[in-house]
C-alpha cells in the first residue's frame, strides 16, 4: 500500500492526546496534524456533553478557541447540521433496493442524476449532497465486500483517489460514521477502506477521531484476515493497514500481536509488529525479534507452531523482496548474529603458530555479555531451520559456523553455549560444506576436549560439555544414531526430525580423528565422579557416559578397570536419587557375570569387594557401635544394598550359561550379608519412598525373592503399630528429666530379676519409649538374659514387656535378633556345652529353635517369640534351599553331561531328583514343625489334674489324656512374685494360651500350603488333639478334601483316625460337603464289616462307633443309615458270641425294637435301660461282647441326642 505513502497520518503523540481528550497537548499540535483530527473535535465543541462539570466546560472552551482559527471547521459545522434521520432512511431503502436488483449499481436513491464526474459533483455539492454521495460509495464498496465471499478485489473510485479532496472526503467519512454508526459499523466500514486506495490513510483518520474503538477495529481485521497474509494482495493490505494502526498507537502494538497468535492469522502482522516494536529499555540479553519468534516456535502450542512454520515456508518460496515481511526479519536475525560475533571472525584457518595464541583474530573470544544471546540466537535458528524449515543462505550458514565455533568464557552460559554448538553441528551438518570449515570444526572440537576439564571447574557446574562429547563419541562407535538424535533433541530442547544417514561424516570424524574406542574408555575412567549426585543435576554426568561404555563393553573388551569409579560414584550420591544410579548398576552387574565375547569368558569387570562393602555399612552393624554415625549417606547404603542383592539374584539366574563358560563367579558370603542391616535399611527406605523412587520398589521386589523370612505380614503389621501415633504421643510424653539406663545396669536388673523384679520392669518400661534404632544397643542384653525370665516367680507383666521390645527390635535387627535369641533359649545343657548356633545353621535346619528349654513352651510371651523366629526360619529354609539347587544344579548338570558323554537322557535325571528331595525335605520340615507343636499342646499329667479338679466341664480339652509333658508354670491370672505354683484350672491358663498361639501358626501355614496340611493328617496325630485342632484351627474345614483319600488307605489307623476327625469336622462345619463325606464314611464302616477279621473289627469299631453320634446330632437324615450299620454290628458281634454267652440273643431283638420305635423310649428312661457295668466287668469281658456293650451304648445316645434336638 505505497500509494499512500506520501500522506501525513496522525502521529502517536496526537493519537495519545486525543485517547486522553488532554486540551493542552492538542493545543500544541501543528495546523496539518490538527487538520486530521478536526471531525472529533468539532462534535466534541458542538455537541451537548454528558460530562457537565467545571474543568470539562473549560476544556471545551480551549478546544472552541482552538479551533476557531482553522477555516476547515466551517465546512464539517455545515455537514454537522444536515438531518441525519432522513438520510439514514433513504440510505436503507437504497439498500433495500441494491438487494432487491442483486447488488447492480444502476437506480440510487442517494444519488441520482451524476452530469459530471464523482469528483466534480462532490466538489460542487452542498454538505448534504457530500454526504449523500461518500455514504453511495461507501455502502456499494461494504455491498461488494459482503457479496465477494472472501475474495479480494481493489475497487477503484475517485471519491477515495482524488487527492485534492482526500481531507473532505475524510471528514465526511468520520462524520458518516460517527451519526450513522447503526448503519455504519466500523468494523464494516474498515473492512470495506481495505478494498479502495489511500485506505489504510482513511482507517488511521477514522480510528483517530474514534479512539475508543482501536482494540475493536484491530480485533475485526484480524478476525477476518488470512491464515497467511504474505500469500495474497489482501493479506498485505491488511497487514501493512494494521501495521500503521499499531505505528499510530505504539503502546498497544503488543497486544495487537498477541490477538494475532491467539488468532493464528496473519503471522506477518506479528513479525511486522516485533520489527518495528521499540522497548523503553533496551534488554541487553535477548531482542524482542528472537524472543517472539523463539515463543512461537519453541512453545507448547502445537497449532501456533504449526502455523508460523507454514509461514515460514511459504515465504520461501517466493522470491527475495525487500519488502517480504519474512526477508525483513531474516536481515534483522543476521544483523544481531553478525553484532555479538567475535572480533574478525572468518572461516581462514590459522597455522600451528596462530593457534597458540589466543589474542589471534581469527579466533578472539566470546564477549560474556553476549553468550546468553548467543544460546538463543543459536536455539532459535535450530527452531527455524528444524521445525519451520528454514535454508539458510550461504551468508546465513557461513555467520552461523563462525558462531558455533566460537569461543565463550568458562562461565555456566558459557558451557550451555558450547553444549548448544555442539549439538546444532550434529543436528544440521550441512552447515559444514568446504574442507577449510571442516578443518575448523575439528579444531574447534580438539579445543573442546582439551578445555572441558577448566570450564567445569572454573564454572563450577556438574555437568559440563566433555561427558557430552564423551557420550556422543561412545554412541557413534555402538553405531546408536538413534541415541545421538535424542540426545540431541534433548539439549536443544526442540524435537528436530534428523536422518541418521546426515550424521556419517560427523561419524567418521569422530571415530577416526577424535576419540577412538580405546581414548574413550581411557578417559572416561578418569573423569571425575558427581560430587552429591541426585535428580536436581541435570545435564548429561559422566554417569550416563559409564552407563553407555558399560552396555557397549568397551571396558572390558580393553581391560579397563572401572569399579573403583562405580563404587566412588555410588559413595557420592544423596536424594533425590539420581534416575540413571539403578540402570547403571544393572549394567555393571551383567558385565561382571557375562562375558563380551564367548572367545574370551575372562573378559568381565571386577565386583566390589566384601570389604568396601562392610566399610558403607560400617556403624549399622548392631551392638555398641549402633550408635556410632555412619559417614556414608541412606542413599549409598540402599544402592549398595540394591547391587548386593540384584548381584546374587543374578547370579542364580545365569547359573546356566556361567555354567556352559565352566566359569563360576564366587557370591558374596553369608558371614557378609549376617552384618548386613537390611531390615533396618528398609524401614528407613520406607519413610523416603517419595525422594528415592523406583529404588524402594526394587529392594522390596529383591527382598520377597531372596528374603521371605523379612517380609512377613505380620512384621509388616506390627511394624505399623511400631510406628503409629501412640509410641509418637509416649515420646512427647517423655520429660527430659527421665532416668537413662546403661546396658550394663539392664544386664545387673536381669541377674536380679527373682529378688529385684519391679527395678527390671521399670527398666523395661523405659525402653518401650525408646525408638527401634535407640533400641539396638540393648539387643544383646535382652536377648542373653532370657533364660532367666523361665523360673515360675517371675511376673507376667516383666514377659510381656519383653516380648514387646523383643518385637520392636524385630523391625530393624530381625536376623541377628533371631540368632541371639534361639542361643539364649537353649536348654541348660547346651548353654553348659556352649553350644552356638549360626544363622547358616537356623536356615538349613529350622527345627533348632524348638529345640530349646521345654519351660519356653508353657510361657506364652516367650513362646510367641519362638513361633515368630520357626516361621521365619520356616520360609528362610526355602529360599535357602532354592538358591543352592540352583547355585549348583549347572554345574553338577554340566559335569554329569561330561561324564555320561555318550548316554542320551542321562543328564535330565538327577537335575529331577534333586528336586524332588528338595521338596521331600521341605515338605518333612514342616510336618516336622507341625508334629512338635502339636505334641506341645498336649496336657502333661499335672496339667490334666488341674483340668479335672478346676472345673472340667467348662474345658474345651475335657476330654485330652495325660502324655509325658512340660513342667509347671505360673497361671495368667497370677501376678505375685512368689505365688506362681498355685495354679487355676479352666481356661485361663498357660497351656490354654500356648495352644491358642500354636492354632494361630498352624492356620497360616495350612492356608500358606493346603498340601502341609495333607500331610499332617496322612501321618496322623494323638486323638485328645483332634477338638482343639478342629475348633482353634479355621483352616480345618480344608481337611474335607481329602478325607475320602484317607479312608481309602488300607491301614486301619488312618481310617480310624479319617473317621474320627470327620465326626468334629461335621459338627464344626454343619456343609453340605460333610453331610456327603460322612455318608460315605457310614458306607466305608459298612464295607469293613464285611472283611474285617474278629481281631480287626474290634479295634476299628471300638473307637469309631461314637463317632456315629456326631454324625446324626450334625446331620439327623444319617440316622437310619447309622441305625442299620449298628444293627450290622450288632448282629455280626452277636453271632461271635452265641456260644460263649446265651443271654446275648435278647440283645438283637432289643436293637431292633429300638430302631423301629425310638420315640417310645422317653429321655429320662433311657439312660436307665442299660444296665449297670463296673470298668473291671468290662474289661474282662470278651471283645465281641464289649463291642455289644459299646453298640447298645452307641444306640442309646444317638436316640438321647435326636429325642432331645426334639
Amino acid at each position: 500500500m505505497t500509494d499512500s505513502a506520501s500522506l501525513q497520518f496522525v502521529s502517536p503523540y496526537a493519537f495519545e492526546a486525543m485517547q486522553k481528550v488532554d486540551v493542552a497537548r492538542l493545543a500544541a499540535l501543528s495546523d496539518p496534524e490538527l487538520r486530521l483530527l478536526l471531525p472529533c473535535l468539532v462534535r466534541m465543541a458542538l455537541c451537548a456533553p454528558a460530562d457537565q462539570s467545571n474543568a470539562w466546560a473549560q476544556d471545551k472552551k480551549l478546544i472552541l478557541r482552538l479551533l476557531s482559527g482553522v477555516e476547515a471547521v466551517n465546512s464539517i459545522v455545515a455537514l454537522l447540521s444536515v438531518d441525519f434521520h432522513a438520510l439514514e432512511q433513504d440510505a436503507r431503502k437504497e439498500q433495500q433496493l441494491r438487494h432487491k436488483a442483486g447488488g447492480s449499481n444502476g437506480e440510487s436513491i442517494l444519488v441520482s442524476q451524476l452530469q459530471h464526474g464523482l469528483t466534480l459533483e462532490f466538489e460542487h455539492s452542498d454538505p448534504l449532497r457530500r454526504l449523500r454521495l461518500a455514504l453511495s460509495e461507501l455502502l456499494a464498496i461494504m455491498n461488494k465486500v459482503a457479496d465477494s465471499n472472501g475474495e479480494f478485489f481493489l475497487k477503484s473510485s475517485e471519491l477515495f483517489e482524488s487527492p485534492v479532496y482526500l481531507e473532505e472526503v475524510a471528514d465526511v467519512l468520520c462524520i458518516l460514521q460517527a451519526e450513522l454508526p447503526s448503519l455504519l459499523p466500523i468494523i464494516e466500514v474498515a473492512e470495506a477502506l481495505l478494498h479502495v486506495r489511500n485506505g489504510e490513510w482513511f482507517l488511521c483518520l477514522l480510528v483517530a477521531n474514534v479512539p475508543d474503538s482501536f482494540n475493536e477495529v484491530c480485533r475485526g481485521l484480524i478476525k477476518n484476515g488470512e491464515r497467511q497474509d504474505e500469500e495474497s494482495v489482501g493479506g498485505r493490505r491488511r497487514t501493512e493497514a494494521l501495521r500503521q494502526l499499531c505505528q499510530m498507537n505504539p503502546s498497544q502494538a503488543l497486544n495487537i500481536r498477541a490477538m494475532v497468535v491467539e488468532e493464528c492469522h496473519l503471522p506477518g502482522l506479528g513479525v511486522a509488529l516485533t520489527l518495528d516494536y521499540k522497548p523503553d529499555m533496551a534488554d541487553e540479553a535477548v531482542s524482542p525479534l528472537v524472543s517472539y519468534v523463539s515463543g512461537l516456535l519453541l512453545g507448547t502450542n502445537g497449532k501456533v507452531r504449526t502455523w508460523f512454520s507454514l509461514f515460514i515456508r511459504n515465504g520461501q518460496q517466493r522470491k527475495r523482496e525487500s519488502s517480504s515481511v519474512l526477508w525483513q526479519m531474516r536481515r534483522q536475525l543476521l544483523l544481531e548474529l553478525v553484532a555479538i560475533l567475535p572480533r574478525s571472525r572468518s572461516t581462514h584457518v590459522p597455522n600451528d603458530s596462530d593457534m597458540d595464541t589466543e589474542s589471534s583474530s581469527g579466533y578472539s573470544g566470546l564477549r560474556e555479555e553476549h553468550v546468553v544471546k548467543a544460546s538463543a540466537l543459536l536455539r532459535l535458528y535450530c527452531a527455524l531451520m528444524g521445525i519451520a524449515g528454514l535454508r539458510p543462505t550461504d551468508e546465513e550458514a557461513e555467520q552461523l559456523l563462525q558462531l558455533m565455533t566460537s569461543r565463550p568464557p568458562a562461565t555456566p552460559a558459557g558451557v550451555r553455549f558450547v553444549s548448544l554448538s555442539f549439538c546444532k553441528l550434529l543436528a544440521f551438518p550441512t552447515l559444514v560444506s568446504t574442507p577449510e570449515q571442516e578443518q575448523l570444526m575439528v579444531m574447534w572440537l580438539s579445543w573442546m576436549i582439551k578445555e572441558e576439564e577448566y570450564f567445569e571447574s572454573a564454572a563450577g557446574v556438574s555437568a559440563s560439555f566433555g561427558e557430552m562429547l564423551l557420550l556422543v563419541a561412545m554412541y557413534f562407535h555402538s553405531n546408536q544414531l538413534s541415541a545421538i538424535i535424542e540426545l540431541v533433541c534433548s539439549t536443544l530442547g526442540m524435537k528436530i526430525a534428523i536422518k541418521p544417514s546426515s550424521l556419517s561424516k560427523m561419524k567418521t570424524i569422530f571415530t577416526q580423528e577424535i576419540f577412538t574406542e580405546q581414548v574413550v574408555t581411557a578417559h572416561a575412567v578418569r573423569v571425575a565422579v558427581t560430587n552429591n549426585l541426585s535428580a536436581n543435576i541435570t545435564g548429561f554426568l559422566p554417569i550416563h557416559c559409564i552407563y553407555q561404555l558399560l552396555r557397549s563393553r568397551a571396558f572390558t573388551k580393553h581391560k579397563v578397570s572401572i569399579k573403583d569409579w562405580i563404587f566412588r560414584q555410588l559413595c557420592e550420591t544423596t536424594t533425590p536419587l539420581h534416575t540413571q544410579l539403578l540402570p547403571l548398576i544393572d549394567v555393571y552387574i551383567n558385565s561382571i557375570l557375562t562375558p563380551a565375547s564367548k572367545t574370551n569368558p575372562e573378559a568381565t569387570n571386577q565386583p566390589i569387594t566384601e570389604q568396601e562393602i562392610l566399610n558403607v555399612f560400617q556403624g549399622l552393624a548392631g551392638g555398641d557401635g549402633g550408635k556410632v554415625r555412619s559417614q556414608y549417606t541412606i542413599t549409598t547404603q540402599l544402592l549398595i544394598l540394591y547391587y548386593i542383592l540384584s548381584y546374587e539374584e543374578a547370579l542364580l539366574a545365569n547359573t546356566k550359561t556361567l555354567a556352559l563358560m565352566q566359569k563360576k563367579p564366587k557370591s558374596y558370603s553369608a558371614a557378609l550379608m549376617d552384618q548386613i542391616p537390611i531390615k533396618h535399611l528398609i524401614r528407613q527406605a520406607q519413610g523416603l519412598q517419595q525422594e528415592l523412587g523406583v529404588l524402594h520398589s526394587a529392594l522390596l521386589r529383591l527382598l520377597a525373592t531372596n528374603y521371605p523370612h523379612l517380609c512377613m505380614v505380620e512384621d509388616w503389621i506390627s511394624e505399623e503399630e511400631v510406628t503409629g501415633t501412640l509410641p509418637l504421643l509416649r515420646k512427647m510424653l517423655l520429660t527430659s528429666s527421665s532416668c537413662k539406663y546403661s546396658q550394663a545396669q539392664l544386664r545387673e536388673a536381669f541377674q536380679n530379676v527373682l529378688s529385684g523384679g519391679p527395678r527390671l520392669l521399670r527398666i523395661l518400661e523405659h525402653l518401650t519409649l525408646l525408638s527401634a534404632g535407640d533400641l539396638i544397643p540393648y539387643a544383646e542384653a535382652l536377648t542373653a538374659n532370657m533364660g532367666l525370665l523361665l523360673e515360675d516367680t517371675v511376673s507376667r507383666r516383666i514377659l510381656q514387656t519383653v516380648n514387646k521390645l523383643w518385637m520392636v527390635l524385630n523391625t530393624v535387627m530381625p536376623r541377628r535378633l533371631w540368632v541371639m535369641t534361639v542361643n539364649a533359649l537353649q536348654s541348660s545343657v547346651k548353654l553348659l556345652r556352649q553350644q552356638r548356633y549360626t544363622q547358616n545353621d537356623l536356615m538349613v535346619d529350622p527345627l533348632i529353635v524348638l529345640r530349646c528349654d521345654p519351660r519356653v513352651f508353657r510361657c506364652p510371651p516367650l513362646m510367641d517369640i519362638t513361633l515368630h523366629m520357626l516361621n521365619g526360619y520356616l520360609l528362610a529354609s526355602k529360599a535357602y534351599l532354592n538358591a543352592h539347587l540352583k547355585e549348583t544344579a549347572e554345574f553338577e548338570r554340566q559335569a554329569q553331561t561330561v561324564s555320561n558323554l555318550g548316554l542320551s537322557g542321562q543328564p535330565d535325571t538327577p537335575e529331577v531328583t534333586r528336586e524332588e528331595l528338595k521338596n521331600a525335605l521341605l515338605a518333612a520340615q514342616d510336618s516336622a514343625a507341625v508334629q512338635i507343636l502339636l505334641e506341645v499342646c498336649l496336657a502333661s499329667p499335672q496339667e490334666e489334674l488341674q483340668l479335672s479338679g478346676g472345673g472340667a466341664g467348662d474345658s474345651l480339652l475335657r476330654c485330652i489324656q495325660s502324655a509325658p509333658g512340660f513342667p509347671m508354670r505360673r497361671q495368667v491370672g497370677d501376678t505375685g512374685a512368689q505365688g506362681g505354683r498355685k495354679a487355676e484350672g479352666g481356661l485361663l491358663s498357660d497351656l490354654r494360651e500356648v495352644q491358642c498361639l500354636i492354632c494361630c501358626l498352624l492356620h497360616q501355614m495350612f492356608i500358606a500350603d493346603p498340601n502341609i496340611a495333607k500331610l499332617v493328617h496322612f501321618q496322623g496325630y494323638p486323638q485328645p488333639l483332634l477338638p482343639l485342632t478342629v475348633a482353634g484351627i479355621p483352616s480345618m474345614h480344608i481337611c474335607l478334601d481329602f478325607i475320602p483319600e484317607l479312608l481309602a488307605q488300607p491301614q486301619l489307623e488312618k481310617q480310624i483316625f479319617a473317621i474320627q476327625l470327620l465326626s468334629h469336622l461335621c459338627t464344626q462345619y454343619a456343609l453340605p460337603k460333610s453331610l456327603s463325606v460322612a455318608r460315605l464314611a457310614i458306607s466305608v464302616m459298612g464295607t469293613l464289616l464285611t472283611v474285617l477279621t474278629r481281631a480287626k473289627r474290634f479295634a476299628f469299631f471300638m473307637p469309631t462307633l461314637s463317632c456315629l453320634v456326631s454324625f446324626c446330632k450334625a446331620f439327623p437324615p444319617l440316622f437310619d443309615d447309622a441305625m442299620s450299620l449298628l444293627v450290622q454290628v450288632g448282629q455280626v458281634s452277636a453271632a461271635d458270641v452265641t456260644t460263649k454267652a446265651r443271654d446275648i440273643d435278647p440283645f438283637i431283638t432289643r436293637l431292633q425294637y429300638l430302631k423301629e420305635k425310638p420315640q417310645e423310649i422317653a429321655p429320662s428312661e433311657s439312660k436307665l435301660c442299660l444296665p449297670k457295668r463296673s470298668a473291671e466287668e468290662l474289661s474282662r469281658a470278651d471283645p465281641d461282647v464289649q463291642l455289644c456293650y459299646q453298640i447298645e451304648a452307641t444306640f442309646m445316645d444317638i436316640i438321647s441326642s435326636s429325642t432331645q434336638a426334639l
